[in-house]
């Protein structure tokens, strides 16, 4: 891996923070510093980990930031369910977003499996 830039899951969870940003726009404003902040936060965060975690000196410390990333895919998947329960989002809009982050969860999972064999 040279940095990364050049993970699959990486390009995918940037992308997921630009089609959430896209979403979350036209939730209600008294919700800015309510769910649409915490959602930006934990999209921007999953992205962020990867990429910090990348920079750092070894797998183990990779690992753990992968961890966070994953975390941050399951509290985002927690608020997306709110946000539909809310009406805050339609449901093809929720199920585009879902499918989107299981994918990404699938793939930390499989990088955390893989780096975790190496160390």
């Amino acid at each position: 891996m040279k940095t990364h830039k050049d993970l699959d899951v990486w390009k995918k969870s940037v992308d997921f923070v630009t089609d959430l940003y896209k979403v979350t726009q036209d939730f209600p404003k008294e919700e800015l510093y309510g769910l649409t902040s915490q959602m930006r936060r934990a999209a921007v965060s999953i992205s962020s980990n990867i990429a910090e975690g990348s920079a750092r000196q070894g797998n183990k410390e990779l690992v753990q930031f992968l961890y966070i990333a994953l975390g941050s895919v399951v509290e985002l998947d927690t608020q997306l369910i709110i946000a539909r329960n809310l009406t805050y989002i339609n449901e093809e809009e929720f199920i585009q977003l879902i499918l989107k982050l299981e994918e990404i969860g699938k793939m930390l999972n499989g990088l955390i499996n893989y780096r975790k064999s190496k160390l």
